[in-house]
């Protein structure tokens, strides 16, 4: 262990009149490599550390000034590195990489980020979608998707929450008042594909199973409406909402239907993306012949 402390103090006492012996040149050139170095890492305090050309310029133009034998103490690469960048430099003059079209969605101007920015702020209750609308009136062509992102990046809600209810909120506060009808496809042990007409009472969950057919058509569906408003009597005039899809088969509901009794929200209940007319397990206890 003496000997090695011994060894330490030697090397740095010899070490001494080397650092004397330098011109200043080779002294103010580590420094500023040293300085570039730290600026780079204070530029980029998270992930791994990313050379532009500029600071890869720099320390090539250095390299020259700085002794091989400090490289290792100095300089943040190697020498190997040094020559890989002027490689890359070199075939990019030669490759046609600079005429080269880039790949992918050109990105958005300054001038329309601003624009979207603005938007949002000026009116909070704008969605992203929204947003894009205005942009087209304004004849600015922009996909919803990049609508998004921007107003992500600058920590805006993209969807900000309105002030009327969800569709969660409406189903659960006009649950007396909505019916559901929907198809429910039975395949029996021949292989041959059955439909029944089911429509569903969301306020007390009652199911009714209207009739089954091989060959369900807008006339049957529409007569089979006008069954079961007779056998509901009055509790019709509690029913406000008919909830479907968009089958054409349930077109006729309206006309075999008493409007006062039944109005049909097409274009806001029935043509929603996400108004699931019979709950999933509905048509599986169905099979199953399960109430």
């Amino acid at each position: 262990m003496i000997v090695s402390l011994l060894y330490k103090v030697t090397r740095k006492l010899l070490s001494v009149p080397a650092v004397l012996l330098r011109s200043e040149t080779v002294k103010d050139a580590e420094l500023l490599v040293l300085q570039h170095e730290n600026a780079v890492l204070r530029r980029q305090l998270v992930g791994p550390v990313r050379y532009e050309p500029a600071d890869r310029f720099w320390f090539a133009a250095l390299s020259g000034l700085v002794d091989r034998r400090r490289w290792g103490e100095v300089f943040p690469v190697t020498p190997a590195t040094l020559l890989a960048w002027h490689r890359r430099l070199v075939a990019r003059k030669w490759d046609g990489s600079a005429a080269r079209r880039r790949i992918g969605r050109p990105p958005t101007r300054a001038a329309i980020k601003s624009l979207v920015l603005r938007l949002a702020r000026e009116n909070p209750r704008w969605g992203h979608r929204r947003i894009q609308g205005e942009l087209a009136r304004l004849g600015h062509g922009i996909a919803h998707s990049t609508v998004w992102q921007i107003l992500h990046d600058a920590g805006i809600d993209p969807a900000p929450r309105r002030t009327g209810p969800t569709w969660r909120e409406f189903l659960t506060a006009q649950a007396q008042g909505i019916i559901a009808a929907d198809f429910i496809h039975l395949d029996t042990v021949l292989g041959k594909r059955l439909y029944a007409l089911a429509f569903l009472e969301h306020g007390t969950r009652r199911l009714h199973i209207t009739a089954v057919t091989a060959h369900p058509t807008q006339a049957w569906t529409t007569q089979q409406a006008r069954n079961l408003t007779a056998d509901l009597g009055t509790r019709m005039e509690s029913l406000r909402f008919l909830l479907r899809d968009r089958d054409g088969k349930f077109r006729g509901l309206l006309h075999g239907l008493v409007p006062s009794e039944l109005a049909c929200r097409d274009g806001e209940l029935g043509g929603c993306r996400c108004a699931q007319a019979l709950p999933s397990g509905v048509p599986r206890r169905c099979r199953a012949g399960r109430p």
